[in-house]
């Protein structure tokens, strides 16, 4: 493998668990404001992340390649209201976005299309964040200013239940 794409996708596991470190701290922010379903919700979205890291790690090791974890960062964002966390999430997935778009032109430009095939998978999962943070932005916008609709809306985020990935990693 090439250097550059096994110390970006060494990178990319740092990014997934800081999105893991980002999205547990958002669900205790609404823990924290009583929107149970809400923490649900980021506390689903947490897991997802840790998954991911793994994910990598075990491609980097079934290709024989060094798996380098390093220091994750604290969680800097301080919110305000309850519609502050949702814009950063969408935010924070369109960051993860670019970043693996980097790290799949670095395996083009070196035709390793084995990283290509395993990203492909990943390139769709952002666009189903992407679209999930976005959707639940639209939903608060609708249902917050009503204190029945914010009810509604929190019960329903209370379903969400956590389903491990399915890829088949070489």
């Amino acid at each position: 493998m090439d250097k550059k794409v096994r110390d970006l996708l060494n990178l990319q596991i740092n990014k997934e668990l800081y999105s893991a470190y980002l999205y547990l701290d958002i669900a205790n922010f609404y823990g924290d404001g009583g929107l149970n379903g809400f923490e649900n919700w980021f506390r689903v979205q947490e897991q997802e992340e840790r998954d991911h890291a793994n994910l990598f790690i075990q491609y980097l090791l079934n290709n024989g390649e060094k798996v380098s974890l390093s220091a994750i960062a604290q969680p800097d964002k301080v919110f305000s209201d309850f519609a502050a966390p949702l814009d950063a999430s969408l935010e924070h997935e369109r960051y993860v976005t670019a970043s693996i778009n980097d790290i799949y032109q670095a395996a083009l430009d070196v035709r390793d299309f084995r990283t290509v095939e395993f990203l492909n998978w990943f390139i769709k999962e952002q666009g189903e964040e992407e679209k999930n943070a976005d959707d639940l932005i639209k939903k608060y916008q609708l249902f917050a200013g009503d204190p029945k609709g914010l009810y509604l809306l929190d019960a329903e985020l209370a379903t969400r239940v956590h389903t491990p990935p399915s890829l088949t990693l070489d």
